[in-house]
């Protein structure tokens, strides 16, 4: 099955740029594709616990109902640990559905992915 793997650094400062991988991420999967979403940089603010309820831009959905929806259609969410130390973030900050990985993993699922596509 095909994988795209998806590399968020934009973060809650640019509200606009945080919907895509989302709802590409929905599309693969309704593609019969594996989806991956890494979460590094500023990106790790998205999936702090409170923040995607925070945003909504023009008349799209809230973010959290994009998030959930995604992450209910199988989308994998990884979120950086070293991003996260780099803020100050503590790792139980972050939505449980996602998983805290190491460059390590952000290396694999770029050899493994078919695309890799950066927000």
């Amino acid at each position: 099955m095909p994988r795209l793997l998806y590399v968020q650094t934009s973060g809650t400062d640019t509200p606009e740029r945080l919907y895509a991988p989302f709802v590409l991420g929905m599309t693969a999967r309704a593609m019969e594709m594996n989806a991956d979403i890494f979460f590094m940089i500023k990106g790790v603010t998205v999936v702090k616990k409170g923040e995607a309820e925070k945003i909504r831009v023009g008349n799209f959905p809230g973010l959290a109902e994009i998030l959930n929806q995604a992450i209910a259609s199988g989308v994998n969410i990884y979120i950086c640990e070293q991003s996260t130390q780099l803020l100050g973030l503590e790792r139980g900050d972050f939505i449980p559905e996602g998983k805290i990985v190491g460059a390590v993993t952000l290396n694999d699922l770029a050899i493994d992915a078919d695309a890799v596509i950066t927000f």
